[in-house]
């Protein structure tokens, strides 16, 4: 029989399980659950209104992706799981959980139920703002020499900014958390009865440069009471990617179906386990993961400064480089905004109709330019205060006009983040489109045109699982290293779309305009996203 792995992908929305034959990458079955509770954006649980810029999950979700998802792909593979040698996982990130000295989520104990501040904060929890914008200020007058590594901002989804909120807005539940864990690593504790913390997520949200987190004295002067955070509740042994973090514990193997003892992978974020699966592992080229949101991520030969990068981790990705993180903080999560709020048409899917509507226009037809900023803006100006713009609407503008301006905005967005790599000295050569967006071929044909860069496409649907699948074979000593299995489990097809040069000319003139737009409202000249949303927070309170 031949081995294989399963890779577990937890999203924003669902989990999803796959199993992948070892061998050639590829893929035999699979299977998603819908997280029960979702997003905690709103409410509780149990109705209570949450504050604005909240983002919430329960834990209980995931354990139920690996009851149902896993057993549901091994079935559909119509596979012995025996054959099954190892399992790797990813998770969104910055994703926190708050857990107890075993490792149980604080939400969980009958004392914190209802404590919004002890269920798991999701990346998308941009409340810590002002704890960000402490840190950063105090960075820079302290001329920290992590800050460079970040693009010169830490960003309100981060580690110690979310842990700061904590410990000033709920001090009771910061003094009983015991572990301030990613979720990446919070389910690989679950699957094997062992804490091991990812060296990714450690690098990239948790400020780990060259084998140190900031300082006591830094963290002191931030709040007196946060200055042994690191200590008491953070730093832990980390593990590397690709290697082995345990076994399948006797309880997880119940769960998902598998034999117990066999290997689990350190736990991965999604968007940096996604180029892996792409084959996209080599210097150049940038993958980008199209969802809710959109994560890019690089290697490179050279440490660069990037302004407003997500980071830059030696071995972030793959071993013996430097990987890069960037990203915008809503994407697909935009355009669903629009459909759900702001669309008269009904049907199946109306972003398919709108598509086709937005299909028959000329780029720059609808006399629109959007800003990408509703859910904040990640990369380049690392602002979750931020807010989105449409100009030039008139009475004659209709749905598909600003849906296309909002697919625009988004190209304009990533070609953003690839001119300041490019003008930081990190070329970027070919981009690699990853994720369920890439089913929409005019939202592809505006990326290619935007950029000026051919676009190649990930061979699989569901790349971030197949990239922990990948992982999985590592860690069971399938492949010596990361570029061996992705060289033999990866999949990508090249150039699929090609920039039009007349659509690029256009495109260019409005990138300019686009360029105006995002200095005026994102770099001080006018704050006045910053005003409307502080009023917005005070009435909100008021109420």
């Amino acid at each position: 029989m031949e081995p294989l792995v399963v890779g577990v992908d937890f999203g924003t929305l669902s989990g999803r399980a796959v199993v992948v034959r070892v061998r050639d990458g590829a893929e035999l079955g699979s299977a998603v659950y819908d997280y029960r509770h979702g997003v905690l954006d709103r409410t509780m649980p149990d109705g209570r209104p949450l504050p604005p810029d909240w983002a919430l999950q329960v834990p209980s979700d995931y354990i139920e992706v690996l009851r149902t998802a896993v057993p549901g792909a091994i079935r559909q593979a119509g596979v012995d799981p025996s054959q099954v040698i190892g399992v790797g996982t990813d998770f969104t990130a910055c994703t926190m959980v708050p857990v107890t000295e075993d490792g149980t989520p604080l939400c969980e104990l009958p004392e914190f139920e209802c404590e919004p501040h002890a269920y798991v904060k999701l990346w998308k929890h941009h409340a810590a703002q002002p704890q960000a914008d402490r840190i950063n200020a105090l960075a820079r007058a302290r001329s920290e020499k992590w800050l460079p590594r970040y693009g010169g901002l830490i960003s309100s989804e981060w580690e110690f900014a979310k842990a700061l909120e904590l410990l000033e807005e709920a001090p009771q539940v910061y003094r009983e958390m015991r572990h301030f864990v990613e979720a990446a690593d919070w389910i690989v504790w679950q699957l094997t009865g062992t804490y091991v913390r990812n060296a990714c997520t450690a690098g990239y949200k948790g400020i780990y440069q060259d084998g140190e987190y900031p300082s006591r004295d830094f963290l002191a002067e931030l709040n007196p009471a946060f200055a042994d955070f690191v200590v008491d509740k953070l730093a832990h042994p980390l593990g590397t990617l690709g290697d082995r973090a345990g076994r399948l514990s006797a309880q997880a193997a119940v769960w998902t179906g598998l034999r117990e003892g066999i290997s689990v992978a350190v736990g991965n974020v999604d968007a940096h386990v996604t180029a892996p699966a792409a084959n996209a592992v080599q210097p150049g080229q940038m993958v980008a993961i199209m969802g809710t949101s959109t994560c890019h991520v690089m290697n490179g030969t050279e440490l660069r400064e990037v302004p407003g990068m997500c980071g830059v981790v030696d071995g972030g990705i793959v071993a013996g480089l430097w990987g890069y993180e960037a990203g915008q903080s809503g994407v697909g999560d935009i355009f669903a905004w629009f459909v759900d709020n702001c669309v008269p048409y009904r049907g199946n899917d109306v972003h398919e109709q709108l598509t086709e509507l937005a299909r028959d226009q000329r780029p720059g037809e609808h006399g629109l330019i959007a800003l990408d900023w509703h859910n904040g803006n990640r990369s380049v100006l690392v602002d979750h205060d931020l807010s989105g713009v449409i100009v030039g609407q008139t009475l004659a503008t209709k749905p598909e006009d600003m849906y296309r301006a909002l697919l625009e905005a988004t190209a304009f967005g990533t070609r953003t983040i690839i001119d300041t790599f490019i003008d930081a000295g990190v070329p970027v050569r070919e981009l690699v489109i990853a994720g369920g967006l890439v089913k929409n071929d005019l939202l592809m044909q505006i990326y290619a045109d935007v950029t000026n860069l051919p676009l190649s496409i990930i061979g699989s649907a569901q790349g971030p699982a197949l990239g922990s699948a990948i992982h999985a074979a590592v860690a069971a000593g399938a492949y010596p290293d990361i570029r061996a299995a992705a060289a033999a489990m990866g999949s990508v097809a090249r150039d699929v779309y090609l920039p039009i040069e007349a659509n690029v000319e256009v495109y260019q003139e409005m990138y300019e305009e686009y360029l105006t737009l995002h200095d005026y409202f994102g770099r001080g000249v006018n704050d006045v996203m910053h005003r409307l949303r502080a009023r917005r927070n005070v009435q909100k309170g008021r109420k």
